[in-house]
């Protein structure tokens, strides 16, 4: 009796199956969701100590975007809720958009930095790297809920979809893209040195 060897459609052998191969991604992958979690049980332990007021960091966020709202001719001022952890809005003597610790982008921010830290190498451009991305996550994130000021005031039909799908995508596709500048701009181990 002889052994039959395994083929493909095209006629060459298939390699076994070995568990080294996939020794870097598993890695990733465990590095990857170990600082995610991390960081997201720091971060609950962070807005839960400020309950039932909303976190700084979201009255930042709601802080800025009346700025820039009142710096594009809309007169915006801003609140904290009395019976919810939100900052709102209030445009026209109305409560207009309520800003929860989920719409201040420290979630998106995590992942954004969980990636960095589990793909590497860490060294000096990692440093300038995470400011500048999270600078770029923060104003993208300014930019979305401007938009969904607008939408509100305008299209309120549209604001489920808007807010749960569409701004949330492109603030998702902003990572994704400084992600892949990472990856094959500063990843290199010439890129570190420097």
């Amino acid at each position: 009796m002889h052994k039959r060897s395994v083929y493909t459609n095209r006629g060459k052998p298939l390699k076994k199956f070995s568990i080294t191969e996939f020794k870097p991604t598993i890695f990733f992958l465990v590095k990857f969701i170990g600082i995610y979690v991390v960081a997201n049980l720091l971060y609950g332990i962070y807005v839960t100590s400020f309950s039932p007021a909303p976190d700084p960091i979201t009255r930042i966020v709601t802080i800025n975007t009346s700025f820039i709202l009142n710096a594009c001719g809309w007169d915006t001022s801003f609140e904290d809720s009395v019976k919810d952890p939100t900052t709102e809005l209030i445009f026209g003597n109305k409560r207009t958009l309520a800003i929860y610790e989920g719409c201040n982008g420290i979630n998106v921010i995590i992942i954004f930095v969980a990636f960095l830290f589990a793909f590497g190498p860490i060294g000096k451009t990692l440093w300038w790297f995470i400011p500048l991305g999270i600078a770029v996550i923060h104003v993208m994130n300014l930019l979305r809920i401007v938009l969904l000021f607008w939408v509100s005031v305008y299209l309120p039909d549209m604001m489920y979809f808007t807010h749960k799908y569409f701004f949330t995508a492109i603030l998702y596709i902003v990572v994704f893209l400084l992600w892949i500048v990472w990856v094959r701009k500063f990843s290199n181990p010439k890129a570190v040195a420097s």
